[in-house]
């Protein structure tokens, strides 16, 4: 049942379900049991993962599983063991080299008594980045490379050579000459076989391949020493030896040159449990007879993500088992089952079937390794942990042991705490509620669901949310209150504290009699307000009446009622100690009034000097009647008789307006008929391409062009331009800011050029601060010429503002840039269709204006000419450069093409990671370029590889591009274009 919470005396469904009856003692603690985390009799040990390391962790049980390595790897002498004397019992053991951190992790894995260790420590002295997925096979390899570099230099050789022992055989590349049958062979060692699997649907199939007959001809011909010359000839691959242990690696992750990353191959690859080699062997004489003792499979769709488990075939009982980092599962009936792991590929309708398997053979579409043993009839070795590192697994096994008994007691105390509060409960439950005429106290419900809630440990008591500004319980706060026996509340404050108690005489008698008041005019509100209805459908004839705001008519009783409210809410918050409200207090007064200001009954038909506006569609005349009414709710409301007359300011400055407004149409049709062709736009000089009609230009900014524009098309909503301002485009020291070259290039769209003719009329209509001028002067021949600015470049601060630019465009903190997905390598075209989704200030700037003859909409924000802006810094003149950008150039969207918000020392791995998000194409599908130049390096800031605000950076996504499971793993992904950068891995 739920709780009434609006019902003091309710006291059901507050949590005490929990509690009666009888109760599991399971229920009394969170703590799972230790010896969940205790390995079982008979079983393996598992390994973490530590995010993204399941491909290291098939590797180590499948070596654990070769006994001959771990034997090799256990007589390794340590150096704390060579050095005599052990490890002191009170300093941790910390491995020092590879060699002993895999010893350590065998020894734990062979005698643990846990469930499952952390590999953390080889991991990290391999330098592996435990966030990043790395390739599998290429970490085999290298692994490989680095054991066998450092047991090559131990004196004992079963420990020596045990790499090359157990995992190196040789082949030879053997080439024959055509013309006289010169045979050159090649001999070189390996550690695994990499067969190709694409075509193939059994093993044997790749195997031949991979030593299938090559002929060399044509351009690939081969030089004989023999011959002294190139000739025809073949070239294939001979098994010379085999190691005992055969790592096969299917070439699942292959190369894909269309889009330039790894792919899966998810085809299916039959293989037999017996292997027999001698067919592909040149000496035919030898035992070859394998069996298949393990199957690393790789679950997922894409070469960049998914997850590794390893099936490894225990040599001691050979029995099967699947190990999945810390979960390992034993196979029924020493039968190798990898069904479960191919549901697991990809969910496509055009799967291919999985093939029919014989007895003893299996098929696997996720299979990227086999290993083979050489069979033997020989039983396997007893390997045993030296003494040394079973001293060091006993530790551990006794820290674990430890933890298990710190666990176990704290389930312990947990369950005996859980216990007595489960009496406690139970016994003060039924104590309760309190008892007619009996006295009680009042306790929020919030703190007794606690005092139920078992997981959250009960705080004292704090009531003083709710108390009213007399200090007592306000009645508001009745409903999420309880009302209890004074016995139990005696125990509660006794346990726990707090206060202040709020006993039977804590109601506010005040707060009730205000709380009754205001119930009663809201009451008579809605009496009213039928009434007020009525006698507003009512015509009033004569001057009886009383002019009231139409808004406020429509929402008077609103009005009314939010009085009422805030009545209500000033008797609450009169007490500043209320609710911790005392800092807020002046601030919320404060909107307080200025809401009023807005809201006031009967304000909207006051003019600006407190008298009655002269808009009669604003008001209308209501009875004395009606009136009355409204004057109880609102005594301070302005009074308006009907045969009131309008303010007579207002009607002079409503006169003044009209003729305002004619004046500036006849200003604005003179000035547009003066200067038709700069308002038009058409017929302007142009500096690139000086007019042989003139010597001398004249030069404008291009803002007070765009503002006047404006005040032409919309004299009666824009202000008349006064002045020309050309301050703005002079230094503190008179001097010009821009050279000829700049203003025929990139200054351009920030200045006006203006005829001669034009600049005469311009004098006439407009204050001129400041002349600039153009002159040409005309060389020895036509066509060489000098020009010269009045006032002259000062390069001083031109140098200046060059510099200011150089360091906005590199060090923005937000801007926008375009991203434009390249189709079939065409751009589209600049002039398509833009898209719908414009910015809101672009789509508000579009329905600002019509705009006449096609002409463009000028993108300014409006000011008053150049009045302010008669000292002009380089930060100024900057700023009034960015406000002064003519929206004909802004960047307008196309189709294909985003716009992202970005910084100037984010990374190009961020921004690439953010077109993921806008486009759904992986960063490391990514191929980005600006102006033709190639964005490649990850690391790079987006400021120092030239990228500025509005640029438009080309995306060309590699495609066809597979479903990289979501793009769930993309961070590890982009881990592999790294590779093993910066690991141990390396070091060989």
């Amino acid at each position: 049942r739920r709780n009434c919470r609006g019902n003091p005396n309710c006291l059901v469904g507050i949590g005490e379900h929990a509690w009666l009856g009888e109760i599991d003692e399971n229920a009394f603690h969170n703590i799972d049991d230790p010896n969940c985390e205790r390995r079982k009799k008979n079983a393996f040990v598992g390994l973490t993962n530590l995010g993204a390391t399941c491909y290291v962790n098939t590797f180590l049980q499948m070596w654990f599983l070769n006994l001959e390595l771990r034997q090799a790897l256990y007589l390794c002498p340590s150096s704390e063991d060579a050095a005599g004397g052990g490890i002191p019992k009170d300093r941790d053991y910390e491995p020092q080299s590879i060699c002993e951190h895999l010893q350590y992790l065998f020894a734990l894995l062979q005698n643990s008594k846990r469930r499952y260790i952390d590999p953390s420590g080889f991991v990290k002295a391999l330098g592996l980045d435990t966030g990043q997925q790395q390739d599998a096979q290429e970490f085999s390899k290298l692994f490989m490379s680095l054991l066998e570099d450092t047991l090559s230099k131990q004196k004992n050789p079963d420990v020596r050579n045990i790499v090359q022992k157990q995992f190196c055989g040789e082949y030879a590349y053997v080439t024959v000459c055509n013309q006289c049958g010169r045979e050159s062979k090649l001999v070189s060692k390996f550690y695994e076989l990499e067969l190709n699997i694409q075509g193939h649907k059994q093993l044997t199939d790749c195997i031949t391949e991979f030593l299938k007959e090559e002929k060399l001809e044509g351009d690939n011909r081969y030089f004989c020493e023999t011959c002294q010359s190139k000739q025809n000839a073949t070239r294939k691959i001979r098994l010379l030896s085999l190691p005992c242990t055969l790592n096969l690696q299917l070439m699942r992750f292959v190369f894909d040159r269309q889009t330039g990353h790894k792919k899966k191959l998810n085809t299916y690859i039959g293989f037999s449990e017996l292997l027999d080699m001698e067919p592909f062997m040149e000496q035919k004489n030898g035992v070859y007879v394998y069996e298949l003792s393990a199957v690393l499979i790789h679950r997922g769709v894409s070469a960049y993500s998914g997850h590794y488990i390893a099936h490894v075939k225990d040599p001691q009982t050979g029995e099967w088992y699947k190990f999945n980092d810390e979960d390992i599962e034993k196979m029924e009936g020493k039968k190798l089952q990898l069904g479960i792991e191919e549901d697991l590929a990809e969910p496509s309708k055009a799967q291919t079937r999985k093939p029919k398997c014989g007895k003893g053979t299996h098929c696997s579409r996720n299979a990227y390794m086999l290993v083979y043993r050489l069979q033997t009839r020989e039983k396997a070795p007893t390997v045993q942990v030296p003494a040394f590192l079973q001293e060091l697994v006993e530790r551990d096994n006794c820290k674990f042991e430890e933890w298990c008994n710190e666990m176990a007691e704290m389930r312990k105390q947990s369950v005996a705490r859980g216990k007595i509060k489960h009496e406690e409960v139970k016994e003060l439950y039924k104590r309760l509620p309190a008892e007619a005429g009996s006295a009680y106290d009042f306790i929020s419900l919030e703190w007794l669901q606690k005092w139920l809630d078992e997981s959250t440990p009960p705080k004292p008591i704090d009531n003083t949310a709710c108390l009213c500004s007399h200090g007592k319980l306000h009645p508001d706060k009745i409903s999420i209150m309880k009302r209890i026996s004074e016995y139990v509340a005696d125990f509660f404050y006794r346990r726990y504290g707090g206060g202040p108690r709020l006993n039977v005489k804590a109601l506010c008698k005040d707060c009730v009699v205000e709380r009754c008041r205001i119930l009663r005019l809201k009451n008579q509100l809605n009496e009213d307000y039928k009434t007020v209805t009525n006698l507003l459908k009512i015509t009033v004839k004569g001057n009886d009446g009383f002019w009231v705001g139409k808004a406020s008519l429509r929402s008077w009783r609103q009005l009314a009622l939010e009085q009422l409210n805030e009545q209500d809410e000033d008797a609450e918050q009169s007490n500043g100690k209320v609710n911790g409200n005392a800092q807020n207090k002046d601030e919320s007064n404060e909107e307080k009034r200025e809401e009023e200001e807005e809201l006031n009954f009967n304000e909207d038909i006051v003019c600006p000097h407190g008298d009655l506006c002269i808009s009669e569609n604003e008001r209308r005349v209501v009875s004395k009647e009606a009136w009355r009414k409204l004057k109880q709710y609102f005594p301070k409301a302005p009074e308006f008789p009907s045969n009131k007359e309008c303010c007579s300011q207002c009607k002079i400055l409503e006169r003044e307006g009209e003729e305002n407004e004619a004046l500036h149409k006849m200003m604005a049709s003179e000035q547009k008929t003066s200067l038709q062709n700069l308002f038009h736009d058409k017929c302007r000089p142009c500096l690139g391409s000086w007019p042989q009609e003139t010597d001398e230009l004249y030069i404008v900014s291009q803002f007070f062009v765009e503002e006047w524009r404006k005040f032409v098309r919309r004299p009666t909503r824009c202000s008349p331009v006064s002045s020309v301002g050309n301050s703005a485009l002079l230094c503190p020291h008179g001097g010009l800011m821009f050279t000829y070259a700049s203003m025929t290039k990139e200054d351009s769209k920030l200045i006006a050029l203006i005829w001669p003719s034009e600049w005469e009329r311009i004098q006439k209509l407009f204050v001129v601060d400041h002349v600039i001028k153009i002159t040409r002067a005309r060389g020895a021949d036509a066509e060489s010429a000098l020009y010269a600015s009045e006032p002259e470049l000062c390069p001083e601060c031109r140098e200046g503002l060059l510099c200011q630019q150089q360091r906005d465009l590199r060090e923005y903190t937000q801007a926008t840039v375009y991203i434009h997905k390249v189709v079939d390598n065409k751009k589209v075209m600049k002039d398509a269709a833009p898209e719908l989704n414009v910015s809101s200030s672009e789509a508000e700037e579009e329905r600002e204006e019509n705009k006449p003859e096609g002409e463009q909409d000028p993108d300014f924000n409006q000011a008053n000419g150049g009045a302010k802006r008669q000292k002009t810094s380089h930060q100024s003149y900057v700023a009034y450069q960015k406000q002064g950008i003519r929206r004909s150039t802004r960047h307008r969207k196309v189709r294909g093409e985003k716009a992202l918000l970005v910084s100037a020392n984010q990374t190009l791995k961020e921004l690439k990671i953010q077109i993921m998000h806008a486009f759904s194409v992986a960063p490391f599908d990514q191929n980005l370029s600006i102006d033709g130049k190639i964005l490649s390096d990850d690391t790079a800031t987006l400021g120092s590889l030239g990228v500025i605000p509005e640029s438009v950076i080309l995306l060309k996504a590699d495609e066809p591009i597979a479903d990289y499971a979501a793009m769930d793993d993309v961070m590890q992904g982009e881990g592999l274009a790294r590779g093993w950068g910066g690991t141990t891995e390396t070091s060989k």
